[in-house]
C-alpha cells in the first residue's frame, strides 16, 4: 500500500516543479483559470441563490435537505465551464512537464499555449473534446457543492449581524463561513478530484472510465492515494470560496435576480 499522502510529499512536490520549471512552473494554467474562474464561480453561487430562493418555504426557511439540492443543482450548472477549465488547466501542466523532462534529456519541445491546446483537442475530438473527463468532474462538483453550502449557510446564520438592521452576517464571519466551509469539502471530495484529474490527464487511454481508474489505482497505491494533494487543495480552495462568499454576500446575487433577500435556516 502507498505511504500516506503527507504535507512533506506536497512541499516535496513544490521543490521539484521549482527545480524542473522554474517558479513560474508553478503557474502552468493560470491563464485558463484567470479566464474562466469568474464565469464558473458566478454560475454556482448564482444558482445555489436561485434554487435556494424557489426551494424555500413561504417563511423562507430551507430543511437541510432542500439545502443540498440546492447546492447540488448549482454544482450541476457548473460544469459546462469547469469541465473544460479543469481539463486544459491539466493539460498545460502535463505539457509543462514533458518538456521540461525533455529538455533535461538534451532534446527541445514545442511549447503549447492554452489556446494551441484547445484548437488541438476542438481539432482531434470535436467540441465534446473539451469535455473529457465530464462526468467525473460532475461527480466532484455536484458533492462538493451539496456539502459546501449547506454548511456555509449553517455557519453564515449563527455568527454576528450587521448593525444595519439587515440580518446580514458581518463581512468577517461570511469570510470564515467561506473558509471553514470550503476546507471541508475540498478535503472530503479529494478522493473524487484525484479521479477527475486522472481521467483528464490520462492521454495514453489507460483507464475506461471511473469505475475502472478508481479500482486500478486502489490496486496499484492503495486507499491514501486518493488523498494526494488533499492539503494543496484545502490551501486554494478554502481561501477562494471564503472571498468570493464574503463579496458576494455583498447582495449581488439579490440584485441580479431581482430578488428581496431572504433568510435561509
Amino acid at each position: 500500500m502507498a505511504s500516506a499522502c503527507t504535507p512533506a510529499c506536497d512541499a516535496d512536490c513544490f521543490r521539484k516543479t521549482i527545480a524542473s520549471e522554474g517558479f513560474f512552473g508553478m503557474y502552468k494554467g493560470s491563464a485558463v483559470n484567470i479566464l474562466l474562474i469568474t464565469p464558473e464561480k458566478a454560475i454556482k453561487l448564482t444558482a445555489n441563490d436561485y434554487f435556494r430562493y424557489h426551494l424555500a418555504s413561504e417563511e423562507g426557511k430551507l430543511s437541510l435537505p432542500r439545502a443540498a439540492l440546492a447546492g447540488g443543482l448549482a454544482g450541476l450548472f457548473q460544469i459546462v465551464v469547469t469541465t473544460p477549465m479543469e481539463l486544459l488547466k491539466i493539460q498545460m501542466q502535463d505539457a509543462g512537464r514533458v518538456a521540461s523532462a525533455a529538455r533535461s534529456a538534451g532534446r527541445e519541445v514545442k511549447q503549447f499555449t492554452a489556446m494551441d491546446l484547445t484548437k488541438k483537442l476542438l481539432r482531434e475530438r470535436g467540441i465534446l473534446g473539451l469535455y473529457k473527463g465530464v462526468g467525473a468532474t460532475g461527480v466532484r462538483d455536484i458533492t462538493f457543492s451539496m456539502i459546501y453550502f449547506p454548511l456555509m449557510a449553517i455557519i453564515n446564520d449563527k455568527g454576528p449581524r450587521k448593525a444595519d438592521g439587515s440580518g446580514e452576517a458581518v463581512f468577517y464571519w461570511s469570510l470564515m463561513a467561506g473558509l471553514v466551509g470550503g476546507m471541508t469539502g475540498a478535503f472530503l471530495v479529494t478522493p473524487l478530484d484525484v479521479i477527475k484529474t486522472r481521467l483528464q490527464a490520462d492521454s495514453e487511454k489507460e483507464f475506461d472510465g471511473i469505475v475502472d481508474c478508481v479500482q486500478k489505482t486502489l490496486k496499484r497505491e492503495g486507499v491514501t492515494a486518493f488523498f494526494k494533494g488533499g492539503l494543496c487543495r484545502i490551501m486554494v480552495v478554502a481561501p477562494l470560496f471564503g472571498i468570493a462568499q464574503m463579496f458576494y454576500f455583498l447582495g449581488v446575487g439579490e440584485k441580479i435576480l431581482g430578488m428581496e433577500q431572504r433568510k435561509s435556516v
